[in-house]
């Protein structure tokens, strides 16, 4: 498990922007959210147009003011009611106004928000779809959940609230400071020069936030993490009585956010004792230069009241602008983690030129393969170092060696799950890299020793590699499998199974897993060992109607038991990263000593079957066919 420091390391050096090739992390404020542009562009009218009704709403605020001047001073020299009730009037009506320009903002950019987050969330998950397997290795689940919801929803409130408010009160600001000016200029001037430490503050205040507000997300991240784990391992934690360690992760994990979320809050809090203490120093020291002023007759006092109620006015815009620079930090971080994913070199990717296999009969053959893992030390020697393999139409090989040496690694590189450092990987005599990922997998079809269901029904969870199967082809692949036990689930097929199918027993999710790959139909089937979870009675009963399918379809099976072997017609021993042996598994027992190492080693269900009675008995078959 990578630490928060290497994965930090990792998200921010490892991972660079497109076209440019600049990290995102070394960007701007307004570039790395510029970077959202080709997803909001559609929203951006409506963004817009909302950010000049904000503003519409603002300057009807301070249009208030200046009727106010006029008003007070008719008043002092002439006062009539007429006026008083025709000035409540007029202020009422821009009060209203301003409230319809607030509704419209809110109409305006609140749906355009939702949409611009579906948008990035869809593209997000269909990035994650088209990394390879060696991205998912990296990165913790966590991490990349939080990036799905938590930092999308930040875009979006962004997007729909802080980006919209924060221009328009920035502009808010700049006209009120030419409308207090127009007051007189030593009060404008006395307010413009007790602004200047908020910006100041400001501009230290981004470096510092930043910083935080990313540690904070990727602390997130973490958290998560351990809460996925928690939850995917409740059973294992309990077994062991291990819940109080789990716990006590959480707890560090959750102690750390809250070490960094204070932090923030330290930070916004020192941001807002400037914003509030100097506007209100400068209403106190410009109240009493604007009394001189009025006793000096420079200075009506309707002017004087105007501008202490401009300052009113712009007191919101003002205060705004630590959270919502805060708002906006948050989102530049947001969005930084989500293109460290967008921007992932996917690796593994389709030819240009793609080719076709028209009538596939699944010869696989594999050559001078060698693999090591993208992120092994460059020194480190090759996982396979030449793996010489062919696997002729309709045959099966099972393909044993000692645990660690590969045989997992070397399956996954069939369906380029991982993709090959040197050699080839060939189907029907076509590089594997020539045809598109989608038509391969649609060939070749894999089952794991760990089996992966997905909540949903069980028909949707066979069918999910060839959904247009019949219902008769269904029901094969389940009889294929013996996973009879579905017809006995409260809604048969159409039964909802729970989140990575935990509801059911280890061998029910191989049986199912194994259907999977049966229902696909593919001209190559690869079984990662699919029956290690099975009973003694029910590994023969699939294995008896594994050879039907074998018979047509090409196999390649991994075995980590001796019962497994003898549904090939072939077994290959990988030795020290090659093919160091393949024959009939008798032809072996006798000529090969490292082979029966291998066997004597493997598990036995009971280990009450000797090498000796497994060479028989392999014997007694070849002689019966």
């Amino acid at each position: 498990m990578l630490t928060h420091q290497n994965k930090v390391v990792f998200l921010v050096n490892d991972i660079k922007q497109t076209g440019d090739n600049v990290a995102t992390s070394e960007l701007s404020t307004f570039r790395t959210l510029l970077r959202i542009f080709p997803y909001a562009k559609q929203a951006l009218p409506r963004v817009i147009l909302g950010t000049v009704a904000a503003l519409g709403a603002h300057l009807f605020a301070l249009a208030i003011p200046q009727y106010l001047r006029d008003l007070v001073n008719q008043l002092s020299h002439n006062p009539h009611q007429d006026q008083l009730f025709f000035a409540v009037g007029l202020v009422a009506i821009m009060g209203v106004l301003e409230a319809v320009m607030v509704l419209l903002r809110r109409w305006l950019v609140l749906i355009p928000g939702t949409h611009v987050e579906a948008g990035m969330r869809r593209a997000l998950y269909a990035k994650l779809q088209d990394l390879p397997v060696a991205f998912h290795d990296k990165w913790p689940s966590g991490q990349l959940l939080s990036r799905v919801t938590g930092d999308l929803s930040m875009i979006r409130r962004w997007l729909s609230f802080g980006i919209v408010l924060f221009v328009a009160n920035a502009l808010t600001i700049v006209v009120g400071l030419a409308v207090l000016f127009s007051f007189h200029w030593i009060l404008g001037l006395i307010f413009f020069v007790t602004s200047i430490p908020i910006w100041i503050r400001g501009y230290r205040f981004e470096a510092q936030y930043h910083a935080l507000a990313r540690l904070s997300q990727d602390q997130a991240g973490d958290l998560a993490t351990s809460v996925e784990e928690a939850v995917h391992g409740i059973r294992v934690l309990k077994a062991f009585g291990r819940g109080d360690y789990a716990t006590g992760k959480f707890v560090a994990d959750a102690k750390k956010l809250r070490k960094t979320e204070l932090k923030k809050a330290g930070l916004i809090a020192n941001i807002w004792i400037f914003l509030i203490l100097v506007p209100e120093l400068a209403v106190g020291v410009s109240m009493l230069v604007g009394m001189v002023l009025v006793v000096q007759n420079q200075m009506t006092v309707g002017a004087l009241v105007a501008f202490l109620a401009t300052t009113t006015v712009l007191r919101w815009p003002t205060e705004s602008v630590g959270f919502l620079l805060s708002m906006t930090l948050d989102a530049k971080t947001a969005v930084q983690r989500f293109f460290e994913v967008v921007d992932a070199p996917v690796g593994i990717v389709d030819p240009i030129s793609a080719k076709t296999i028209a009538n596939p009969v699944g010869r696989l053959e594999l050559k001078d393969v060698h693999f090591k893992y993208p992120d092994s030390p460059e020194n480190a020697p090759d996982l396979l170092k030449g793996v010489n393999l062919v696997l002729e139409p309709g045959e099966s090989v099972a393909l044993i060696g000692l645990t660690g040496c590969g045989k997992t690694t070397l399956t996954a590189l069939t369906t380029r799950l991982y993709e090959v450092t040197g050699g080839a990987v060939l189907l029907d005599g076509v590089d594997v890299r020539d045809l598109t990922r989608a038509e391969l997998r649609q060939h070749i079809a894999m089952a794991f020793e760990d089996a992966t269901l997905f909540s949903a029904s069980v028909r949707d969870n066979v069918l999910l590699g060839r959904p247009e199967s019949t219902e008769a082809e269904l029901a094969e692949a389940l009889e294929i499998a013996q996973a009879h036990f579905v017809y006995d689930l409260p809604e048969g097929l159409d039964t909802k199974i729970g989140e990575e199918g935990l509801s059911l027993s280890g061998g029910q999710r191989q049986r199912l897993a194994l259907a999977r790959a049966v229902a696909a139909k593919p001209s190559v089937l690869i079984l990662d060992d699919p029956l290690s979870a099975l009973d003694v009675d029910t590994e023969a009963l699939v294995e008896d109607a594994l050879r039907t399918v074998l018979k047509e379809t090409t196999a390649l099976i991994v075995a980590h038991r001796p019962s497994t072997v003898q549904l090939a017609d072939r077994v290959a021993l990988l030795e020290n990263g090659r093919i160091t042996a393949i024959g009939k598994h008798s032809e072996l027992l006798a000529t090969n000593d490292h082979y029966r190492h291998v066997i004597s080693s493997l598990d036995k269900n009971g280990k009450d079957i000797e090498i000796d009675d497994l060479a028989a008995k392999n014997n007694a078959t070849e002689a019966t066919k």
